[in-house]
Parts: C-alpha cells; sequence; structure tokens
C-alpha cells in the first residue's frame, strides 16, 4: 500500500506561514498597547485644556463651582449639601461644590466635587459622556473611559489623596491632582511604559517634575528604585525599567 505525507518542503512552508502569523499576532499587540500608551498623554492633555476652558467660561473649577446648579439645575436638598449628593441621578441636575479651589473627594458639604468634576466638564460639553458626579468606582459612570481596560484618571485634591492602593504614593503637591491607575490592581504599566509617558509629558524621573511614580508597598511591587511616599520624593529615584510586572500608576501633580 501506498503511503502519502508531507514533503520537507510543504512542511517548510507551513512552518514559515505558522511563523508570520504568530509574529503578525504580536505585532499587532505591541501596536495596540503602543496605541493605549499614546492614549494617557491625550487624555491628559484632553482633560487639562478641558478643565481650563471651563475655568475661563464659568470662572470656577468643574465640581468645586457654588453655582452649578444655577446652569443645569439641582438634584435636591439646598443644592450643595449631602441631601443633594445622595439623590439619584436625573440627567444633567447636579449639586454645587464650596467654592475653596480644591476639588475635594468629600467636601464639608457632604458633595463628591471630585466626582461631580466630570460630570461638571461633561454638562458643559468639554468632555464626552455622561457621569453620576457621585462616589462609586465603576468607569463610565463615576469617571471616564480609557483605551487601558479597568484603567482611567482619578481626580484627588492635594493633601487629601492617600494612594496606597496606586503603587504606595502619598503626598501634598498641590491643590489638585490626577492620577491613572488600575480600579482593582492600581498599577495598570510596566516601569518602562510609565518611564515612556513621564518623558514624553515630563522628565523621566519618578521622583521629580510633574509626574510621579511610588516604589511600591517594598514587597511585592517596584515600579521605582527610590521612596516617594511623602515629600521630598527622592529626586535621584529611577524606574525599574529592568522589571516587567505591571508594577506602577502614575500621579500627574499641579494640574490646575
Amino acid at each position: 500500500m501506498k503511503r502519502e505525507a508531507f514533503s520537507l518542503v510543504e512542511l517548510s512552508i507551513v512552518l514559515v506561514i505558522l511563523g508570520l502569523l504568530v509574529g503578525g499576532v504580536l505585532s499587532g499587540q505591541s501596536l495596540i498597547r503602543a496605541a493605549q500608551l499614546r492614549s494617557v498623554s491625550s487624555d491628559y492633555q484632553r482633560y487639562m485644556a478641558a478643565t481650563q476652558s471651563f475655568r475661563d467660561k464659568y470662572f470656577a473649577l468643574p465640581g468645586d463651582m457654588t453655582n452649578a446648579t444655577s446652569f443645569w439645575t439641582s438634584l435636591g436638598g439646598n443644592g450643595a449639601n449631602a441631601t443633594c449628593q445622595a439623590t439619584a441621578v436625573n440627567g444633567a441636575a447636579t449639586c454645587n461644590g464650596d467654592g475653596n479651589g480644591i476639588t475635594s473627594i468629600s467636601n464639608s458639604n457632604g458633595v463628591a466635587e471630585s466626582f461631580r468634576y466630570w460630570q461638571h466638564l461633561a454638562n458643559a460639553g468639554l468632555i464626552e459622556g455622561n457621569y453620576s458626579g457621585q462616589l462609586g468606582a465603576t468607569i463610565g459612570v463615576n469617571y471616564p473611559v480609557s483605551k487601558i481596560s479597568a484603567a482611567t484618571f482619578f481626580l484627588f485634591p492635594g493633601g487629601g489623596y492617600n494612594a496606597g492602593s496606586i503603587s504606595g504614593f502619598a503626598g501634598d503637591y498641590g491643590n489638585n491632582q490626577y492620577s491613572f491607575s488600575n480600579a482593582v490592581s492600581g498599577t495598570p504599566f510596566k516601569p518602562e511604559e510609565a518611564w515612556n509617558i513621564d518623558t514624553k509629558l515630563d522628565d523621566g524621573k519618578p521622583g521629580g517634575g510633574a509626574i510621579y511614580a511610588g516604589k511600591g508597598d517594598g514587597t511585592t511591587t517596584f515600579c521605582t528604585t527610590g521612596d516617594n511616599l511623602s515629600p521630598p520624593a527622592d529626586a535621584n529615584a529611577t524606574y525599574a525599567l529592568n522589571r516587567s510586572n505591571k508594577d506602577c500608576g502614575l500621579i500627574f501633580l499641579r494640574v490646575f
């Protein structure tokens, strides 16, 4: 009985095709990740520009403005208290901030200004989406969506942010600051990726300039070589570029 099998030439062709397919998949994944990282920089610049435009138009910071209900109606209560904050969202209706120049996570009146921040920007037509303005951790509801899955920008007041969930960073570097982190792990970037963003927008140093990253908890995560947990940060720290784990979250300081 005659037996048939693949020739060496045929097998070689199959292996070449498989190699091309694998290479194409890996290359595609690399391109997708590069686009995701670029989006962090562009989103940051977009939110900065939106905030400046908001302040120019309304003479206040989004979330902190004292007359937001005059533009978009009140959710309830007196428009600036915990009753308003606790009322279910209804369209663009909102709550007022206290006007102290800091977008507090929860101000003395019980309003979550750093969450109202996104709602006010959207109400003003300066960013896309619809946001609840209420405390929560749902991306697309409490925070804007980003191209990096399960991670996005969060807004925190200087001095009021304990960033234990984002690579161990905490500190008071100004009235308001963004962080970009994963809602669960807090660390969406490899050190090389964080360094890449930091270098493009700032000085490439995790303990200096306007973008910071913490070392980590000292046992399981090591984003940087120095401790940046509190001012003054380690100006000589560098990103741990030899590590491949996603150990980094970023803080964008002095945003406005």
